[in-house]
């Protein structure tokens, strides 16, 4: 299968993802400064990784990742109504801190601007 083909599907289910988890009603999801920051996909579309990232660290990232793990049923099917596909991938959630570091990229630019 060509890697066109996946990094596309890999783009649409980042995106349907991040709109499905608008509807989702846990606590640990709902309240939450959320992002998914990158979606891998295996070659046969059957395993999807998702990374999801939040504002306030890694602590509340992995909280939001067992809400999402307890949440994968509801989230494989509306995936798969949604895109279409003849199999929604298993999704497994990680949690990630690329947002936390960037920011912390950011103050320290922020911060060597205003000395000069």
């Amino acid at each position: 299968m060509a890697g066109y083909h996946v990094d596309r599907i890999s783009e649409d289910i980042k995106r349907e993802i991040i709109s499905i988890m608008r509807e989702l009603k846990d606590p640990r999801i709902a309240g939450q400064m959320l992002t998914v920051v990158n979606v891998t996909v295996s070659n046969d579309l059957s395993y999807a990784k998702v990374y999801v990232s939040a504002m306030q660290g890694i602590d509340v990232a992995k909280k939001a990742c067992k809400g999402l793990d307890s949440a994968q049923g509801y989230i494989r099917r509306a995936l798969g109504n949604n895109l279409h596909l003849r199999k929604a991938p298993e999704l497994s959630f990680v949690a990630d801190d690329s947002i936390e570091k960037g920011m912390e990229i950011f103050k320290k630019l922020k911060d060597t601007s205003n000395e000069n």
